[in-house]
């Protein structure tokens, strides 16, 4: 549906790079390579996003490294409306409102480094999680978002590398 309005191929990437993850940087010919453009389709690209102020850029050493403008006005907007567009509402919504006693969910793989690869790693922490009724929800998910997800069970709070889409303790 989002392909309908961003026609831009490419931008449409940029924009699930910098904004799922926000700590997210990346400079021009990672970008090039990770999506297997040339590096004049992603550098017009970038500076449409940069003049529009939606990316900022940073230099650092030789390399200028590109990153989601928070301060922007429309950060939040775009970044909701990118994460609906994965379905990642969607998922949160699901495993919170029937798996237990949730700590936390926290996105892992590919997709926590903004990279759209079809799959969607998730770690769920908890007290009496409902097994049972993960061993179904990853089927029903995967046909209400249209991407493979995996999700991991565990009964202790971890530091997984990721991103935290939801924690108990601090209230997000």
């Amino acid at each position: 549906m989002l392909e309908s309005l961003i026609t831009s191929k490419t931008r449409l990437r940029l924009l699930v790079k910098f904004f799922v993850n926000s700590k997210t940087q990346s400079h021009l010919r990672g970008l090039a390579d990770e999506f297997g453009e040339s590096t004049n389709a992603v550098r017009k690209e970038l500076n449409n996003l940069t003049n529009a102020g939606i990316l900022v850029k940073k230099t650092d050493k030789n390399k200028i490294e590109y990153q989601a403008n928070v301060a922007h006005p429309f950060f939040s907007n775009i970044q909701e409306i990118i994460r609906k567009y994965l379905g990642l509402d969607q998922l949160l919504e699901q495993i919170l409102e029937r798996m237990g006693e949730v700590n936390q969910v926290i996105l892992t793989g590919d997709i926590a480094n903004g990279i759209d690869s079809g799959k969607i790693e998730v770690v769920i922490t908890g007290d009496a999680l409902n097994e049972e009724y993960i061993l179904s929800l990853s089927s029903k998910i995967e046909k209400m978002i249209e991407r493979k997800v995996a999700l991991t069970l565990n009964d202790k709070r971890i530091l997984a590398p990721g991103l935290i889409l939801f924690d108990k303790e601090s209230g997000n």
